[in-house]
């Protein structure tokens, strides 16, 4: 791959991880006029809406999915439900920064659980850069507040955490699906069934149904815009043709402007202080980040 194309393939990175970033800060401001429940289906059919199109466009009339490929789909859906949920919910308790920089421990906790789901890595090679990014996990967790009432820090990142759980879980269990079925299938299709079983349950969470939609601020409205076209739609698409150009093990440094993006963000945006215990917590949780790419790189050349 030449130069230019290189260049190509990291500005999508980017592009897809400082759209992923904003997302937590784009969640966090529609809570303000709607529910976790609005905000998340809103976001589900908005994003269908561009994908489906999309897919039938490039792969419609190729892709044949069979009644075993749906119930795997349809199992899969329920990570994506889960992190799409968790995440919300969690915001409802927690600053967007703290939000953010909780999600930068995905790699450890995909590793974690990738070493003793698959067994791919002996448990001992990733223990230690796992207990460092929780560590730093469990230090912005006690200090952030978002300050509103009924705050309660532990709670919102104990909920962001397990979001994070349940993308590792849709992860590792994509992984065979994906050697048939393209990454675009996989998302869309993923998407909608996650999208169903919300349906319901919006009786049980609502604000902006109850208040009336002439209740959801202008701003409330472009970040649920914001989520369904970049993150949602466009990043997804920039992030595999960035790994597509440059592979993954480059492409997974990408992952780290996650959490800084969130956090810089959520200062300038929503004006949440970038205190001490928040920058300590990053640093731990990139490092842990570092460690385990580290020691698991160093275990496969020793023993391949």
């Amino acid at each position: 791959m030449n130069k230019s194309s290189d260049m190509a393939a990291f500005g999508a990175l980017t592009f897809a991880a400082v759209s992923w970033g904003a997302s937590i800060v784009a969640q966090k401001w529609a809570l303000g006029s709607l529910s976790a429940i609005e905000v998340s289906l809103l976001r589900g059919f908005g994003a269908l809406a561009l994908l489906v199109p999309l897919w039938w466009w490039q792969e419609g009339t190729t892709t044949k999915l069979t009644a075993r490929d749906a119930a795997t789909l349809a199992v899969l859906s329920l990570g994506v439900l889960g992190n799409h949920l968790l995440t919300l919910f969690g915001l409802r308790y927690v600053e967007a920064a703290v939000g953010g920089v909780i999600i930068g421990a995905a790699p450890a906790i995909t590793a974690l659980l990738a070493s003793i789901i698959l067994r791919d890595l002996p448990f001992r090679v990733v223990a230690l850069g796992c207990a460092v990014s929780f560590a730093g996990v469990a230090m912005v967790s006690a200090a952030g507040s978002s300050g509103g009432a009924g705050a309660s820090p532990w709670l919102g990142g104990a909920l962001v955490v397990l979001a994070q759980i349940c993308w590792a879980l849709y992860s590792i269990g994509g992984r065979h699906i994906m050697d048939r079925l393209s990454p675009l299938t996989v998302n869309w299709t993923t998407l909608a069934f996650s999208v169903l079983p919300q349906i319901p349950l919006l009786w049980m969470d609502q604000k902006a149904v109850t208040a009336g939609m002439d209740s959801v601020v202008p701003s409330a409205w472009l970040a649920v815009a914001f989520l369904v076209i970049f993150p949602t739609a466009i990043g997804q698409q920039a992030w595999l043709y960035g790994v597509k150009g440059v592979g993954p093990s480059r492409a997974g440094i990408f992952i780290n402007l996650i959490p800084v993006s969130a956090l810089l963000l959520s200062v300038m945006i929503l004006g949440e202080t970038l205190d001490a215990p928040k920058v300590a917590g990053i640093v731990l949780i990139l490092a842990g980040v570092w460690l385990v790419n580290w020691q698991s790189g160093r275990y496969k050349e020793t023993h391949t």
